[in-house]
């Protein structure tokens, strides 16, 4: 914290290499109708800095003085331990058949917001955090596209004592250096498939460095809650799902336990809405039997399967 009690992440960033320049307040206009105003709905209750120009909002997000956000919202034991902030970003590189978000595809659909309310925000409810072993989850779309951010923002956290936690593919793995990793507590890791031509078919990208990210995780000495969906058809293959058990078994201790998440036709109507063609407009849920296979198969490796 510095002496004016502000944590040090929300100091203004230095100018990097290809000189974009951080937010300032020339920037921004200066009415009290600008200074005043809040993003409703999804993201009811932070500031939106509305009034910088194109050229403002790129240099601000490459220097993480502003993220580019879908939603919010405060739930308990889905995105990691205890009751959490789970905060949605905008943007995503890939293209999972299976998404219930595809509204969050875009990052220029999102609403940008200031580093400074992000934090505000995570102290309001820190307390809350701290009582329940809780805190701040970021999520997506992909939260690794906007990385200055996210690794900001968990800086802030990690200096009020709130638990940090990456919800993310770790398709975009370089976007994220060693030290931004310190400052995890947790990942949840999209382990999508354990095969390239499978992974590519779900996803349309490449799996490898899913694979280096985990590793990455695990030599930092983070901890990793592994997610697989498990689609009938699409992922259940049991070469597939052997060749998923074997990637989590290079991540070592690291893996606490692994979820199978079965699919569901949830995100069918955001599909629509968006006028997305949807690749899995028929397909069903895995019964009964297919769950528990799929299960015995990563706890025939060691696994603790929930």
């Amino acid at each position: 914290m510095s002496s004016t009690g502000t944590p040090s992440a929300v100091r203004p960033a230095a100018a990097d290499s290809q000189g974009f320049h951080t937010t300032t307040p020339h920037m921004l206009k200066s009415s009290k109708q600008y200074a005043s105003q809040t993003l409703m709905g999804g993201l009811s209750g932070f500031e939106s800095p509305i009034g910088l120009d194109r050229r403002d909002r790129i240099a601000a997000l490459h220097s993480g003085d502003i993220g580019f956000v879908h939603s919010w919202d405060i739930n308990t034991s889905v995105d990691g331990p205890g009751t959490r902030m789970t905060v949605f970003m905008s943007g995503c590189p890939l293209r999972c058949q299976y998404c219930q978000n595809p509204d969050t595809w875009k990052m220029r659909d999102g609403q940008p917001v200031y580093l400074e309310a992000m934090i505000k925000k995570i102290d309001r409810y820190q307390d809350l955090f701290k009582a329940t072993g809780g805190g701040i989850t970021f999520s997506g779309g992909e939260s690794m596209m906007q990385p200055a951010f996210v690794s900001r923002v968990f800086r802030a956290a990690k200096e009020m004592g709130v638990h940090t936690c990456l919800d993310t593919s770790g398709f975009l793995n370089r976007n994220y250096t060693d030290e931004m990793i310190d400052d995890i507590d947790l990942c949840l890791l999209d382990v999508k498939s354990g095969d390239e031509e499978t992974y590519h078919r779900v996803t349309g990208g490449v799996l490898a460095p899913t694979i280096e990210f985990g590793q990455r995780l695990a030599v930092a000495g983070k901890k990793i809650w592994v997610r697989f969906v498990l689609v009938p058809g699409l992922t259940d293959d049991p070469q597939n799902v052997e060749n998923v058990a074997r990637i989590c078994e290079t991540f070592g201790e690291a893996v606490e336990h692994i979820d199978v998440l079965p699919f569901h036709q949830l995100g069918r109507p955001k599909w629509h809405e968006l006028r997305i063609p949807y690749p899995l407009e028929d397909a069903k849920g895995p019964n009964a039997a297919l769950r528990a296979r799929v299960a015995k198969q990563f706890e025939d490796h060691g696994f603790k399967v929930y």
